[in-house]
């Protein structure tokens, strides 16, 4: 029995202490997000932010003409 409540204290500790070295990040990127800089904000986080648009868009276009390629073959009929 004593054994489970030192685990118990052990692991309350070490989730006590890990949430006082993490920072707050929020004014950081208010002041990023809402900076005037003619930038949409979904690419205003940087290059990784603009690697993921073009990238998202890329499969999105994609993936629509594959969907409109496979539509016109179900649509041609079919030779006997």
């Amino acid at each position: 029995m004593r054994h489970l409540l030192n685990l118990q204290k052990l692991v309350s500790r070490s989730f006590n202490t890990t949430s006082r070295h993490l920072g707050n990040k929020v004014p950081e990127y208010q002041k990023l997000f809402q900076a005037d800089n003619n930038l949409p904000v979904h690419i205003k986080g940087g290059t990784l932010d603009v690697l993921l648009y073009r990238f998202t868009m890329t499969i999105t276009i994609a993936g629509s003409g594959f969907s409109l390629y496979w539509l016109l073959v179900a649509c041609q009929p079919r030779n006997k």
